[in-house]
């Protein structure tokens, strides 16, 4: 049963993204789903489900993904901003490339579509959400897992969620992001290893039922959420 609300999700195309999306349909909601080539990634067609291929750092791409969701659906009342990038690598060797290649993706990305999501949200007065995913490095380097540049922009996610949550708390417009550790997705194929006091590997299921509770927790706002098996809570 539809329930009027539509969200997008971003990155849309595999692991932690394709886990998003699974999670929303049998809540009720309409989805626009965005990736490179969300396409051929293999999901049923569904009267509530759209797909736009492109890339999430372009501004064109963001464009198309708005007007699908008010076109297709009427609304944009939640997004989650998912995709995102990651390696790991001492500092002095990631590249001039690679460093645009994080701001591009995962910072050019988060503005784009949330500036739009945020002004239909404002003109439709009923509220709404965005949820990002972060990462438990970023508050929380481990030795072993260097990752500085990347971080730089995860905790920029960070830090922006805080802000725009204050900001935009009187329109009830929420802003929270989740905070995975090691995760066994495609990124990480072939280099899981479990960095955490429980010893635990996450799955995508378990990242996407953070972001369904984040979504539908109406007084929550301004809220990080780790889901990391404990590795944020200090030594062990």
């Amino acid at each position: 049963m539809a329930n009027g609300k539509t969200i997008i999700v971003t990155g849309g195309s595999q692991g932690i993204g394709a886990a998003i999306v699974q999670a929303f349909p049998e809540r009720g909601y309409s989805i626009v789903a965005t990736s490179r080539s969300i396409s051929k990634a293999g999901y049923s067609p569904s009267p509530r489900l759209a797909l736009v291929d492109g890339d999430i750092s372009r501004a064109e791409t963001a464009e198309e993904v708005a007007k699908t969701a008010i076109e297709r659906f009427g609304s944009i009342d939640h997004v989650v901003n998912n995709a995102g990038i990651f390696s790991s690598k001492p500092f002095t060797g990631y590249t001039a490339e690679e460093l645009r290649a994080f701001v591009s993706t995962n910072l050019d990305g988060f503005v784009f579509i949330t500036q739009l999501a945020v002004r239909q949200m404002l003109a439709q007065g009923r509220g709404g959400s965005v949820t990002s995913i972060s990462a438990s490095l970023a508050d929380n380097p481990i030795a072993g897992v260097p990752a500085s540049v990347p971080m730089m922009t995860k905790g920029g996610i960070d830090a922006i969620t805080l802000s725009l949550a204050n900001e935009y708390a009187k329109e009830r417009i929420r802003f929270n992001a989740v905070a995975p550790g090691v995760v066994d997705t495609p990124l990480h194929k072939g280099n899981l290893k479990a960095y955490s006091p429980m010893d635990a590997i996450s799955g995508p299921k378990d990242i996407a039922e953070a972001v369904v509770y984040l979504t539908e927790a109406s007084h929550v706002t301004g809220e990080v959420l780790h889901v990391d098996d404990g590795a944020h809570v200090g030594r062990w």
